[in-house]
């Protein structure tokens, strides 16, 4: 198999630096060493994940196609926040890997990416509902508009919950897929795969029940 690598990093400091980078080769080597393939190139960019202009991923993708190489990338928000693009790339006929999730396929990375650009959106709905409630905070008591503003904050920080889920039940099914069933093993795998909790800790069978009930309801 022959491999194109494809590395980015959201912001000119992560670039120079270099650490951003430095942890995606880590991975997408790690990868590749326990494949029998040949790498024909690596392509570094530092460019917003909001921004669809990224000439070194053209040229990744062109190389990838020229060769019939495989795009492999650190993980799938590497590529773009934005649904649509990441549905471009679909469209050019490259295949590609993310290291992070190998055996995902085209209905997994799709709704990945509609996730991701949902993500997008609510960054600016909840830093307005931030605001919001900040400037209520502030106001003398009976302002018409406080409710309002923490009805909305409330439903922000509901959706980031749901959304979380949606995400965690793919990696949960893929587990599960495998013939793994018991909740302290789906965790454990979960924990080896490097994915967190929505408050950034390690994965537990309650916090794993937590997930597959809420795709219940």
């Amino acid at each position: 198999m022959k491999f194109v690598a494809y590395y980015r990093v959201s912001t000119q400091k992560q670039g120079l630096d270099g650490n951003g980078i430095e942890g995606q080769k880590q991975a997408v080597q790690k990868y590749l060493s326990s494949l029998e393939c040949e790498l024909l190139g690596s392509f570094e960019e530092v460019e917003s994940g909001a921004k669809n202009d990224r000439p070194q991923l053209a040229a990744a993708i062109q190389l990838a196609k020229s060769k019939k190489a495989i795009l492999v990338i650190s993980k799938l928000d590497r590529i773009s926040r934005n649904a649509s693009f990441l549905m471009q790339l679909q469209d050019s006929r490259v295949d590609f890997v993310a290291c992070d999730m190998p055996n995902a396929d085209k209905f997994t990375v799709g709704i990945l990416a509609l996730v991701a650009q949902r993500e997008r959106e609510l960054i600016s709905q909840r830093t307005v509902a931030g605001l919001a409630v900040a400037k209520a905070r502030g106001s003398v008591l009976g302002n018409p508009n406080a409710a309002q503003a923490w009805k909305t904050a409330i439903k922000a920080i509901r959706e980031g919950k749901q959304r979380f889920a949606a995400t965690a039940l793919i990696s949960i099914r893929e587990i599960q897929g495998t013939g793994i069933e018991s909740l302290n093993r789906i965790a454990d795998c979960m924990n080896k795969r490097g994915e967190k909790t929505a408050r950034g800790g390690r994965w537990t069978a309650t916090a794993v029940k937590r997930v597959l009930a809420a795709s219940s309801d």
